[in-house]
Formats: structure tokens, sequence, C-alpha cells
């Protein structure tokens, strides 16, 4: 039986074909993004999410003045809001609040407060996966910022979540990581804090 033989020009043309996929296989290609994009650091895996100045310019701003002077290194994710830990009848959120609180209460209470941008404004609602930041009355946010899970209208602005009707100020939105948050928002947790806080090594931008 006669053995079949790829001629040598066609096996020369499929190697250089197989060094061309293997070489884009390898390429890591980034979806296009009009954001700033920053990651999460933390020992559960990264968190990757995308910052919208365009929308939202005084919170990204002030959220980038503290990722640039390094003020997340080392911080937590401290309070978790779940089913199992908010009152029965109001309207339940699920989120994952971090910052300096826990581990950096003196430089969060010299932080710069940030003019509300509320999402009547802004145009972005608290769907799953948001960056928003949490305060006591409108114009006090500074440091501390939360991550939804699911769509929490009630942070919205008219939402029944605040007493005031303003909501939350949301300014980005999680593109990479959300099985990372879900691993913190599993974690365990009393009185609506995790135990222990849940350590982020770092926050940066990516280039």
């Amino acid at each position: 039986m006669n053995q079949f033989k790829f001629p040598v020009w066609k096996k020369g043309m499929a190697y250089g074909l197989l060094l061309v996929l293997l070489s884009l296989w390898g390429c890591k290609r980034r979806t296009p993004h009009e954001g700033v994009l920053i990651v999460i650091e933390t020992r559960y895996g990264d968190i990757e999410a995308e910052l919208y100045p365009d929308k939202a310019p005084a919170t990204v701003a002030a959220f980038l003045r503290n990722v640039d002077a390094g003020d997340y290194t080392n911080t937590s994710f401290y309070r978790v809001l779940n089913d199992g830990n908010q009152v029965m009848g109001s309207p339940h959120a699920s989120l994952i609040q971090g910052g300096l609180w826990k581990a950096k209460p003196q430089l969060m209470q010299r932080a710069p407060h940030i003019p509300h941008e509320p999402t009547n404004k802004t145009g972005l609602n608290h769907v799953a996966g948001s960056l928003s930041m949490a305060r006591a009355e409108p114009g006090t946010a500074s440091s501390e910022f939360f991550i939804t899970l699911k769509y929490d209208s009630g942070f919205d602005y008219g939402g029944a979540n605040n007493p005031d009707g303003q909501g939350y100020a949301v300014f980005g939105k999680v593109i990479s990581g959300m099985e990372t948050v879900r691993r913190i928002y599993d974690q365990p947790d009393a009185d609506q804090q995790f135990r222990p806080p849940v350590t982020i090594t770092n926050i940066k931008r990516v280039d």
C-alpha cells in the first residue's frame, strides 16, 4: 500500500500557518473600552473594572486620586449585605463594601468629600457589577465603595434604600472577575460585617 506523502511546499505552508495561529493564540487581546481600567487585587482573585469619567467625573477623579496615592493598599472588603442579614420587609440589597474604614480610618477621615453625582444625572444605574460610592449625607462620600451583585434599583435616584431619595453615585462597572466578587460575598459574616475582613492587597490602574 502506497503511503500518502504531503508535498514539501504544502508542509511549509502548513508549518507557517501553525506558527501564525500559535502567535495569535498567545496574544492577549483586550476589548476596547472608553473608560479608565482598574484592577482590585485580593487573595481570592482579581476584579477588573471600567470607570466612567465622562459620566461621573468628580467621583472617578476622587477614586483615582486614592488609587494613585496607594491609599487602598492593604485595605479590605469589610461589609456585606445579603438576604440573611437584612431586616425582613425592607428592600434587600446584595453587595460587598470596601475601602479605608477598617484598615486606615484616620486616612479615611482626612479624605476630601465628593460632590454627589446621582444616577438621574449620570445615567448609570446600579446593575449587577456596578461600583458605587458609600456615603451618609449627599456629598459626604470620600473613599468607601461597594460592588453590587444584582440590579439594586433601590440605590438609584428616587430609590427606597436611602431616606433622602438621592441614591448613590455609580462610577464604574466590573468587566472581569465577578466570580471573585461572588467568592468574597460568600465569606463568613456577622452583623453585616465579614468575619474576618477580606484583604484588598492593592487597587491600581491597568495600562
